[in-house]
């Protein structure tokens, strides 16, 4: 690894190498208070050129051009929308109508930059994470509407509804395509390296190992790691640096080029050592808990110094909980709840499935028949295959599906399970599977096989977006945390389905499904369903 010390051990030896500066593992896992008015002073220096440093400048930029961007479409959107309409509205106050449209429409535009802005669409990372992107865009398009139409009442500038909501409706549909566009631009220049933050990563060896594998896999995240904090509890609780073996260097190694991260201890002067090291993120892969005095202090020291923490959480988490504090002299009192399950939302999801499923059924009814044809033509077999699936809460039900595999699959499955050494998986897939028919192959690379679920949705037994629904024999092997997947309806498209399918792996699988059972909401579930056309269109990993 990188030396960034005067004097540094080897980590083979057991001991980590520390950036100069750092004065030891802290006492009680805490950083002590043994800085002088020296160090202070050079601190500060160092937290202003941390501020003024050229990620803050680029990052200004990109907003500038990403807010200029935004507008344009909208001013693009509505003067489309005027068109469409041939209707160009007039305030009572100005006499010019085509001077007034104009002012209206500028008013517009920045109605419509200042709802993005509270819809955090401009936040750093959201155009690293991607599946934020289209729901923040359509709540600012609400807002923007009803904005839009309050300005047109009290100014009188006489725009009919349905123009002012062409205008609202081309402008969000520009600016999602815009956004998708600059977001390729960026995801690919930070593969090259650029537009990222520099990240230390803190954590025990195993917990940094897979942060690093986690961060090498998404490469459209903006963190670019630059240092290692290996730490560890001990058993009254505290919070030590931790050494490095053999074979956690070699783990290390497998996730990144560890050669290029020094080693950081973890020290009073951590976060004056990541300023210094122009870092604008510590990532927490584990051992800190947030609800643990450990973390309080780590977390001041190193907000205080401008600096962002992350979280690398597990499923278990209860991130995607809507949390509320009461004190009681002097006692914090934390409600966690769930508000997506409450039942009015629930009977918002349930008639959102009837009324698209309905729609769906009609409209794909075309590609049914021609589907129903050609299996029967195929191999004059039955059309249908009905399944044994589990539903929510538990509940047993029957999946219909086109008929993709030869009639004897399920006794084949066995088999080709401990042929592939997928006996104890929840999700039995390989490619090249030799059950799947001539004219399967071509439904399932579309997905034309899944058409028949809309039934199974109108009927109530599935949702149009949720979890996979598990077989029984998948169901059974849950532990409790998976488990959870089960408390909403599964889904004929969802996370897995629009995330690699069949390309991902046991553990992002799993991750996906309980991160969607702890955050889904109908404007999600829209995303999701246009997600799933982009997939149909490319079917990337379907087999």
């Amino acid at each position: 690894m990188k030396s960034e010390s005067e004097t540094t051990a080897s980590p083979r030896t057991g001991a980590p190498r520390r950036v100069a500066g750092n004065s030891g593992a802290p006492r009680n896992g805490k950083p002590g208070k043994s800085d002088t008015a020296s160090s202070s002073s050079r601190m500060l220096n160092d937290y202003r050129a941390h501020q003024l440093s050229r990620v803050q400048q680029w990052r200004f930029f990109l907003n500038v051009a990403l807010l200029l961007c935004d507008c344009a479409m909208f001013l693009i959107g509505s003067a489309t929308g005027l068109l469409l309409f041939r209707h160009v509205g007039r305030a009572s106050f100005i006499a010019s109508p085509v001077f007034g449209v104009t002012v209206y429409l500028l008013i517009g535009a920045f109605v419509w930059a200042v709802c993005l802005r509270h819809a955090g669409i401009y936040h750093r990372h959201v155009m690293g994470d991607g599946y934020q992107l289209v729901p923040m865009i359509i709540k600012a398009a609400c807002v923007s509407w009803v904005t839009l139409c309050a300005v047109n009442y009290i100014f009188a500038v006489s725009l009919p509804l349905p123009t002012i909501t062409a205008m609202v409706v081309l402008s969000c549909l520009l600016t999602i395509v815009e956004r998708m566009a600059a977001r390729g631009l960026i995801t690919r220049d930070r593969r090259k390296g650029a537009y990222t933050y520099a990240t230390i990563v803190v954590g025990s060896p195993d917990g940094i190992a897979h942060t690093l594998r986690f961060l090498a896999d998404r490469t459209q995240l903006n963190y670019n790691p630059v240092a290692i904090c290996p730490i560890r509890e001990t058993a009254d609780g505290t919070v030590v640096s931790a050494s490095l073996s053999d074979a956690e260097l070699e783990k290390l190694s497998q996730a990144w080029d560890v050669n290029d991260l020094p080693v950081l201890a973890y020290d009073a002067r951590l976060g004056e050592t990541a300023v210094r090291m122009k870092a604008q993120t510590v990532m927490v892969a584990d051992v800190l808990r947030r609800d643990s005095d450990n973390f309080a202090a780590f977390s001041l020291g190193l907000e205080s110094l401008g600096l962002e923490i992350s979280l690398l959480t597990s499923a278990a988490d209860i991130a995607g909980h809507q949390l509320s504090v009461r004190t009681l002299k002097g006692v914090n009192i934390l409600t966690i709840s769930l508000p997506q399950y409450g039942i009015a939302t629930r009977i918002s999801k349930r008639l959102f499935d009837i009324v698209v499923s309905a729609i769906l059924i009609v409209l794909t009814s075309p590609f049914m028949i021609g589907t129903a044809i050609a299996i029967k033509l195929d191999d004059h077999g039955p059309i249908f295959y009905k399944q044994k699936r589990i539903g929510v809460r538990g509940k047993p039900f029957e999946m219909i599906k086109f008929r993709s595999m030869v009639v004897n699959a399920d006794a084949l499955k066995k088999k080709l399970a401990k042929e592939n050494g997928q006996e104890k998986r929840f999700i039995f897939k390989m490619k090249d599977d030799p059950r799947i028919t001539r004219v399967g192959h071509i439904t399932r690379k579309f997905s034309l096989d899944e058409l028949p679920q809309f039934f199974n949705v109108f009927r109530g037994d599935m949702s149009i977006v949720g979890p996979r629904p598990p077989l029984p024999e998948e169901y059974a092997m849950y532990d409790d945390i998976y488990a959870l997947r089960m408390l909403v309806r599964p889904g004929i498209t969802g996370p897995w389905q629009v995330s690699g399918r069949s390309d991902l792996s046991e553990e992002e699988s799993r991750q996906l499904d309980v991160a969607y059972v702890q955050n889904w909401s109908i404007l999600g579930d829209i995303v999701y369903i246009f997600r799933t056309i982009g997939v149909v269109l490319n079917p990337k990993g379907a087999y």
